[in-house]
């Protein structure tokens, strides 16, 4: 198969040729990749962002799309054959190991789901069955983006209508959050990010007010908007001086920001006591409190009832060989969401069963 390696930080990924795939393990699946989605998080650990990596060469990737070709012993939730949804949110089913794959006597490492790859083997808790009819394009979203970014105001919000929100960062995760909070009726949601073609978006995804970080205080700005700060920001940029910024921007008296963005290693947010005791809330998000085997279907019945537009969060498209050029337009704030597409051909096998 063709993969996608990371063998030194801070340098290209190399698309390599290995020649076997190890026996399967217990709990562990053998799935050949449709699709793969692509995050933050690859260019950060591709950059050396989470700081030192001691799994050097190893492969990446935590979202996509693939269809199931072996199942270990002990895997009862699968079987060959299935069209799959593969995620880093831990589900139901079995804990594996990653893979071991050998490459011209080195040891490739991956963890328990990686999908820069033509096959991939993953833990039986990192696949849920694709919903029936569900474009599997969409699908891959379906992987880390959605949960995440959706998943922040479906399980740890669920917010009163008429509620007032700012989402910075318009990225795959900002931007499904932003597409969710159109389920609660909100009085106000202003988007904020340095890109104006994102802002665009978000406005047509239902922004009431856009802000770009470049040329207005986002604080002063909101506050300009929703006097004494809004009940809810939710934040999605990777940036610690954003994160700050988000904190402040929410009311005093029960405002809370959620944050689902890692900034690198080594980087603090830095907030006043004294806004946390006027009441000004903070925490993190863990992939938006999403249990893949109980939210995908129901994001997918949302989808279906046509109240999450979400083509509109793919920006671009790229084939595996082009792996790196797809990391260097995310790290640049080029595209929003890209899909790789590693062998787009099977969806005629899947579309004819």
């Amino acid at each position: 198969m063709k993969a996608a390696v990371l063998f030194e930080l801070n340098k290209p990924l190399r698309i390599i040729d290995i020649p076997n795939l190890p026996n399967l393990k217990t709990g562990q699946v053998k799935v050949e990749m449709i699709y793969s989605g692509l995050c933050h998080s690859q260019v950060m650990e591709a950059t050396g962002g989470r700081g030192e990596d001691k799994y050097l060469p190893h492969m990446l990737g935590h979202e996509g799309v693939g269809i199931v070709r072996e199942v270990g012993e002990g895997v009862t939730k699968v079987t060959s054959g299935d069209v799959v949804i593969l995620g880093w949110i831990r589900g139901e089913g079995k804990e594996a190991p990653g893979g071991l794959y050998d490459y011209q006597g080195q040891t490739i490492n991956s963890g328990g789901v990686t999908t820069f790859s033509e096959f991939t083997i993953a833990a039986e808790n990192r696949l849920v069955k694709v919903p029936k009819n569900l474009p599997l394009d969409i699908a891959v979203l379906m992987g880390c983006a959605l949960p995440t970014g959706a998943g922040i105001v479906l399980n740890e919000l669920n917010p009163e209508q008429d509620k007032t929100f700012a989402v910075f960062g318009l990225g795959g995760i900002g931007l499904s959050a932003l597409i969710a909070l159109q389920l609660y009726k909100p009085k106000k949601i202003i988007a904020l990010d340095i890109e104006n073609e994102k802002l665009a978006l978000a406005k047509e995804l239902g922004a009431t007010d856009i802000v770009n970080l470049k040329e207005q205080n986002p604080v002063d700005a909101i506050n300009a908007l929703v006097e004494g700060g809004v009940d809810y920001s939710i934040e999605a940029s990777g940036k610690t001086d954003v994160i700050e910024q988000a904190f402040l921007s929410v009311r005093d008296r029960g405002g809370l920001c959620v944050f689902a963005s890692h900034p690198p290693e080594g980087e603090l947010i830095k907030i006043d006591p004294l806004t946390m005791h006027r009441g000004k809330n903070i925490r993190g998000s863990w992939g938006g409190g999403s249990l893949p085997d109980r939210d995908i279907p129901k994001l997918s019945d949302l989808y279906f009832k046509h109240r999450l537009p979400l083509e509109k969060i793919l920006s671009a498209r790229y084939p595996l060989v082009e792996i790196n050029q797809a990391l260097g337009d995310l790290a640049e704030r080029k595209i929003n969401r890209a899909l790789i597409d590693i062998n787009p051909s099977l969806v005629k096998e899947v579309s004819a069963e």
